[in-house]
């Protein structure tokens, strides 16, 4: 059988980085990027500089892509960032960041993996939306609208695919111990950790499960889903 081909971004540390490390130990060829050069390597790994809302960079990936594998199996949109601010506060800089980040990214990516996917009439692609958006986080006013729109950007490209065998899925993490929520209030997460059904922090290790189920080939019949972790 050939090796699957991944494509993750957002791999320079966090959640990135271990989905890198969990498929190659699959035995996946695994390709990533961020916008800063990672401090570490893996055989199995390629890993390129990317602006994630630059077209023009985008594009000069999945042309590398297309002309040393031929075709993409799996895109994983992980890249993401966030600011907990109150909405009165939050500079117009923060807001076009967080949109191209999250949803201009988003948008980017899965159109060039589709394009690459639909030729092979096969492909999944898995966005991520957080629980800051079901919950209706105070603070988190433009990241949870941003990740929102992953949502409803995921269920409307899963019917525009869905006859070229391509499924969308898109997963909402609980707050897990990464970078991306180093800035926020110790007493905010316990907050919100309260209003989970599970009360506790998540693990990478339960988001690559998420991930794996979206990504099998017996999960062809799925499609347009969010799964929110943690009981919402």
């Amino acid at each position: 059988m050939e090796r699957p081909i991944t494509l993750i971004t957002g791999t320079r540390k966090g959640i990135g980085k271990y989905l890198v490390e969990h498929y190659v130990r699959q035995g996946h060829i695994v390709i990533g990027c961020s916008r800063d050069e990672p401090d570490w390597t893996l055989d199995g790994y390629d890993h390129y500089k990317v602006d994630v809302s630059v077209e023009k960079e985008v594009k000069a990936l999945f042309s590398f892509i297309k002309k040393k594998y031929g075709r993409l199996d799996h895109l994983i949109n992980n890249a993401g960032i966030a600011s907990m601010n109150h909405f009165l506060l939050t500079p117009i800089s923060t807001v076009n960041k967080i949109l191209n980040t999250n949803v201009v990214g988003t948008f980017l990516f899965s159109r060039e993996a589709a394009k690459l996917m639909q030729k092979q009439g096969y492909g999944r692609i898995v966005n991520f939306t957080t629980v800051a958006a079901p919950l209706k986080l105070e603070g988190e006013s433009i990241y949870a609208a941003s990740k929102a729109a992953v949502i409803s950007f995921t269920e409307v490209i899963a019917r525009e695919l869905s006859s070229y065998g391509i499924t969308v899925n898109s997963i909402g993490p609980a707050p897990i111990e990464t970078d991306l929520i180093r800035s926020v209030p110790k007493e905010k997460l316990e907050a919100l950790i309260n209003r989970q059904a599970i009360k506790r922090y998540g693990t990478v290790e339960d988001v690559a499960n998420a991930v794996d189920f979206f990504l099998q080939k017996e999960s062809s019949f799925i499609t347009g889903q969010t799964l929110f972790l943690g009981g919402v």
